[in-house]
Order: C-alpha cells, then sequence, then structure tokens
C-alpha cells in the first residue's frame, strides 16, 4: 500500500506559480506518480503523471508551464505550475499506481487528500 499527503495549495494571483509536493510512504518502488485536479461542477482530470524511472507526461492544458519531478530516495514529488490563470483553479490530487504510466484516473488506486489551488484574476 502506499500512502499520499500532498502539501502547497493556496491563493496565487494570474500569472503566479505554484509548487505543490506530495510525500509518498509505504510500498513506494515501482510506483508511477500521478497529479490530478478536480475543478468545483467538472469531472477530475489529468494533469502530469512521471513513472518510477521518471519518464513524465503532461496533459495538453498545463504543457509548457508544468514540471513534474519526483525524488525517490526522499519518496517525494513536486508539481511546478507557472503562468497560472483562473481555469487552473482546482483541488489537486496526487495519485499513485503500480505499474507503468497511465492518464486515467480509474488506474491509480492510492490517493491523497487533495490541496486547494485558487487563482485569482
Amino acid at each position: 500500500q502506499v500512502q499520499l499527503v500532498e502539501s502547497g495549495g493556496g491563493l496565487v494571483q494570474a500569472g503566479g506559480s505554484l509548487r505543490l509536493a506530495c510525500a509518498a510512504s509505504g510500498r513506494t518502488v515501482n510506483v508511477a506518480m500521478g497529479w490530478f485536479r478536480q475543478a468545483p461542477g467538472k469531472e477530475r482530470e489529468f494533469v502530469a503523471a512521471i513513472t518510477w524511472s521518471t519518464n513524465v507526461y503532461y496533459a495538453d492544458s498545463v504543457k509548457g508551464r508544468c514540471t513534474i519531478s519526483r525524488d525517490n530516495d526522499k519518496n517525494t514529488v513536486a508539481l511546478q505550475l507557472n503562468s497560472l490563470n483562473p481555469d487552473d483553479t482546482a483541488v489537486y490530487y496526487c495519485a499513485a499506481r503500480y505499474g507503468g504510466y497511465s492518464a486515467n484516473d480509474y488506474n491509480y488506486l492510492y490517493w491523497g487528500q487533495g490541496t486547494q489551488v485558487t487563482v485569482s484574476s
């Protein structure tokens, strides 16, 4: 099993940046990590993912202004978000799965509690 705790959310003005962190514990070897987000009234959507071997994947909506990274020694995953706009307002979730990359939330078994990101215009 994997336990996940997110941090780093908050209120930021449009054009600003945030760095979200996810601390993992438990059996974390060979775990692929993903970030998803859910805005009010909308479906949860994929943001970015990183495999154990650090292959990275991004949603088109954040490509070019988002960087996902991980430190396997410290069992942490980070999501750097730049050039934020109000459409990025959502609860951001860290998720984990054993195996390779997936952009589908139903393939992730383990989830954090979420962290709120609010972007003001």
